[in-house]
């Protein structure tokens, strides 16, 4: 009995104090949004698969009173870090740059960047392991950027 009303007087605690579970944001302000990017980004579709989860329905096309977002580019550059002593790159910084504008019904559209910075550290002699460990990083890259934009979103009122 004792252990029941803790774990009750626990969940109340944590749903008064405006708790939620990590990816899962209060967007019941938006109930739709479309979303304008290039045909074939990736970013795009993670952005879309995060909207859906948080009950979003994804218009097909602008609306004047849904808002949009509108991907202008999602582009991944490196910069060298280190050498090794043969002076091959030992060690990149990858930079992904993000731009878009979010535009609200009834507002100018707001213009947003960001970067985001990981670390990668290359081998010539395990090509492709580390192709595919840069595969990976950029996915992850893109899971933040797509997780970075529903946040902004989710803080608008």
């Amino acid at each position: 009995m004792l252990k029941a009303a803790l774990v009750l007087a626990l969940t109340l605690m944590l749903s008064s104090c405006g708790f939620h579970l990590r990816g899962n944001l209060p967007l019941s302000q938006f109930p739709a949004v479309y979303v304008q990017s290039d045909a074939h980004s990736e970013l795009a579709k993670l952005l879309n698969e995060r909207l859906s989860q948080n009950s979003v329905r994804l218009l097909s096309s602008m609306q004047a009173d849904a808002p949009t977002i509108q991907l202008i580019t999602d582009t991944l550059e490196r910069r060298t870090l280190s050498l090794f002593p043969s002076g091959q790159v030992a060690e990149y910084e990858l930079i992904y740059k993000v731009s878009y504008y979010l535009i609200m019904p009834g507002t100018e559209p707001a213009f947003n960047q960001f970067e985001l910075y990981r670390d990668y550290q290359d081998d010539p002699n395990q090509a492709l392991a580390k192709a595919r460990e840069l595969d990976l990083l950029l996915s992850e890259l893109r899971q933040q950027a797509a997780n970075r934009i529903i946040r902004q979103l989710a803080r608008l009122d």
